[in-house]
């Protein structure tokens, strides 16, 4: 069975090539230098000569694999931002679409609080028939729902939107997101056991964190009945820093409304105004307005390799990596350019694409050791189509770094360096 294509078969400039030319072949790293010839019998390594260590009761990554670790960003000096800051998942170390549980990026506003899971309730109440207070053995016992879609903070690629190409791994740009398995139950069922009272048409959702994040949330997107109250992690019960013992869960939007540490939920008939959603996580426009209240994720994708500490180290054939996603359902396609955009070829995605979750691509690149500029740019089945950051950019005011989901632009040198640039 032939394995793959004529590798001549280009279909785009800057050596890339057809996208089923790779389809089943190891590829990044130079198909014509990978592995070598036996000229010796196969020696015996040490390891293999004693036994090995015991079992654990939780495993651990590999110690050789200690430098895939989350990129920490404290957003005040040591010791005066109480614990506020992020951390990025390492996309360019990772491959399919799952984000491990140790890896997920994280948000917070007032640090990680040690919740008792045996004293922590949620309380919802407001404009219901019946207030209830439910505790963590309350909802696992309740029938559960699984999902499995991505969360992105509204600030993600923030570095993006600054005047100066920002030089860092594609984690630190573009980590702020990460993709799970999430169980838990669907929140129409719990305001079903209190009772909707028909003046309401929002919800207040409410952490236990020190901040006290909260946001206002248009019901409708509760009764149309993809947001949960998530217990459940890839398997596991949420850890800590993604808001154990329960937070919201709600496919497509932005990560900020998703509320860790949930502790309380109150219908009311409209926004609620909270800091959270005026000072922050509005989008500031050219005109001196702001817009408030844009939920969606849009549109997006980043090739992770080849990226800045990933790089081809010789000509030859690689094969071109990356994810794309929208809070809108699907993608239906992914182009790749490594011209700068002057021409485009499909990749190929793995498996079938889900709604609201990460996909991966891929598209086989005869790189022949010349400059170039790799892009990617995404569309989803509503028909949207990734920017460009000058068509991103035209809107909004220099200081708005929320929703940033324009083309990235890798430079390839002849070195093989790769660098962030703008266009």
């Amino acid at each position: 069975m032939q394995r793959y294509v004529n590798v001549s078969e280009k279909v785009a400039g800057g050596g890339l090539l057809h996208r089923r030319t790779l389809l089943g072949v190891a590829a990044f790293g130079g198909v014509a230098a990978a592995g070598k010839s036996l000229a010796a019998p196969l020696a015996v390594p040490e390891w293999s000569e004693v036994p090995g260590l015991p079992m654990s009761g939780y495993g651990q990554p590999s110690p050789f694999e200690a430098h895939v670790q989350r990129p920490v960003l404290g957003l005040y000096p040591e010791g005066t931002g109480d614990g506020a800051g992020v951390s990025f998942t390492p996309l360019e170390h990772l491959e399919g679409t799952i984000t491990p549980n140790g890896l997920f990026f994280e948000r917070h506003h007032s640090g990680i609080p040690e919740i008792d899971p045996t004293r922590h309730e949620l309380v919802i109440h407001g404009l219901v028939r019946q207030p209830r207070v439910f505790t963590s053995e309350d909802l696992v016992g309740m029938p559960l729902i699984t999902q499995t879609v991505f969360l992105e903070c509204a600030g993600n690629s923030l570095f993006n939107s600054l005047a100066e190409p920002q030089q860092r791994s594609a984690g630190e740009i573009h980590g702020l997101i990460g993709a799970a398995e999430w169980t838990g139950v669907r929140l129409a069922d719990l305001l079903d056991l209190v009772g909707i009272d028909p003046r309401a048409t929002w919800i207040l959702a409410e952490g236990a964190d020190a901040a006290k994040q909260s946001r206002s949330i248009p019901l409708s997107k509760i009764i149309d009945g993809d947001a949960m109250v998530a217990l459940y992690q890839n398997g596991e019960r949420l850890r800590p820093e993604q808001g154990y013992p329960m937070r919201l869960v709600l496919p497509g939007w932005q990560g900020s409304m998703q509320t860790k540490w949930l502790r309380r939920i109150k219908l009311v008939d409209g926004p609620t105004q909270t800091k959270d959603e005026t000072s922050k996580y509005s989008l500031s426009q050219k005109d001196g307005r702001a817009q408030q209240f844009i939920f969606e994720m849009g549109v997006k994708s980043v090739i992770t390799r080849p990226s800045p500490g990933i790089a081809p180290t010789r000509p030859g054939l690689y094969q071109i990596s990356g994810l794309a996603w929208s809070g809108a359902g699907r993608i239906v396609r992914v182009q790749v350019s490594a011209d700068g955009g002057t021409s485009w070829a499909d990749a190929l995605l793995d498996g079938d694409a889900r709604p609201k979750m990460l996909t991966r691509f891929r598209l086989p690149w005869d790189w022949s050791g010349e400059p170039a500029l790799l892009m990617s740019r995404a569309t989803d089945e509503m028909g949207a189509v990734q920017p460009t950051r000058m068509e991103w950019y035209a809107p909004w005011a220099p200081e708005q770094l929320y929703h940033q989901n324009a083309i990235q632009v890798w430079s390839v040198a002849a070195t093989g360096e790769v660098q962030n640039v703008y266009l």
